[in-house]
């Protein structure tokens, strides 16, 4: 089962131990294959696991896999496009939610290409705490390298222009609701 172009969804993000991590109220799905789906979160609720909630001012391009273990959210401010991105499972999508497992290492690529890796305390503390599998260890610790690889060789979906063309697909989107 995949969501369908133009359809809002809900985004669920857990950790390893089943507790919900992060909610977002909704995404409009731009793009959907057998890889991915590509949605935008623009004006979106987001909950955290101790129930602070914030809302989204700039639109966010996010690129969701089902084979990667990790996902890309690019946000669009007036700078330039910044990636945030998560070590997370690969997204399984049940018509109720795109879900996924986050697993506490996150890289940051600003604008001019600068990319830093986030979080390796956490995921340290997290693999004792939770267990993590030593497979899973493996795949997020590869998975790293590979997404840090292509983000500083810009490869896709570190290209600004290819953000440019879904935001301004949303648009055309947004018009046929």
């Amino acid at each position: 089962m995949v969501p369908k172009v133009g359809e809002v969804i809900y985004i669920q993000s857990y950790k390893h131990d089943g507790s919900l991590h992060r909610t977002w109220s909704s995404g409009t799905v731009l793009d959907v294959d057998d890889e991915k789906v590509v949605l935008i979160t623009y004006k979106t609720w987001v909950v955290e696991s101790d129930g602070r909630r914030w809302f989204t001012r700039e639109p966010a391009i996010c690129f969701y896999y089902f084979d990667r273990w990790y996902n890309v959210i690019s946000m669009i401010r007036n700078k330039g496009v910044y990636y945030y991105c998560n070590l997370a499972s690969p997204n399984v999508f049940d018509g109720e939610a795109l879900k996924n497992i986050d697993y506490d290492l996150d890289v940051k690529v600003f604008p001019d290409g600068k990319c830093i890796l986030l979080d390796e305390d956490e995921f340290l503390v997290h693999q004792k705490k939770m267990n993590y599998p030593s497979e899973i260890i493996e795949i997020v610790t590869e998975e790293k390298d590979r997404l840090m690889w292509l983000a500083k060789t810009k490869g896709y979906p570190f290209d600004d222009e290819i953000i440019h063309d879904y935001f301004d697909k949303y648009f055309s989107v947004k018009e046929f609701k």
